[in-house]
């Protein structure tokens, strides 16, 4: 178990993936808030949920409160660099089915409505998972602690 939790948190990455950690993870929690509680003039978990249910994705409820919950919690800890490859792995997939379910059919563009915006996502959330979190994160703390 202890090399499994080493291999997880540890990375070589240098300070590079704050960078990246700190945006992408407001950003992602901040989405997250919007489908879960309303914030940030989100609908919550019902109006999220009435949604994805006329997309498609049922049980709306439930799937409103599978991806807010990636989206709050994962974006959460990547800020933290906490656990930063298995959060980075779950919004990933997340991305993944948010592309293929509802922008792929409108294109590039974000003024279409396109998976530009979650294209950018996804390939920040598989980057985070492929370097990890980098210097300055908890993660590093459990590597050396655990070294």
């Amino acid at each position: 178990m202890k090399t499994l939790i080493q291999k997880v948190s540890a990375s070589n990455a240098g300070i590079a993936p704050i960078a990246l950690r700190i945006p992408v993870g407001i950003i992602f929690a901040a989405h997250g808030g919007q489908k879960l509680f309303g914030w940030f003039g989100g609908y919550g978990l019902d109006g999220t949920g009435q949604w994805m249910d006329s997309i498609g994705l049922s049980p709306g409820y439930l799937m409103a409160l599978l991806a807010g919950s990636a989206e709050f919690f994962a974006g959460l800890l990547i800020v933290m660099g906490l656990l930063t490859r298995p959060a980075a792995v779950a919004l990933a997939l997340t991305m993944v089915v948010a592309i293929f379910s509802v922008h792929i059919g409108n294109g590039l563009f974000m003024a279409n409505n396109g998976y530009e915006f979650g294209l950018a996502l996804l390939a920040a959330s598989v980057s985070l998972a492929l370097s990890g979190s980098g210097r300055f994160a908890i993660d590093q703390t459990i590597a050396k602690r655990l070294a």
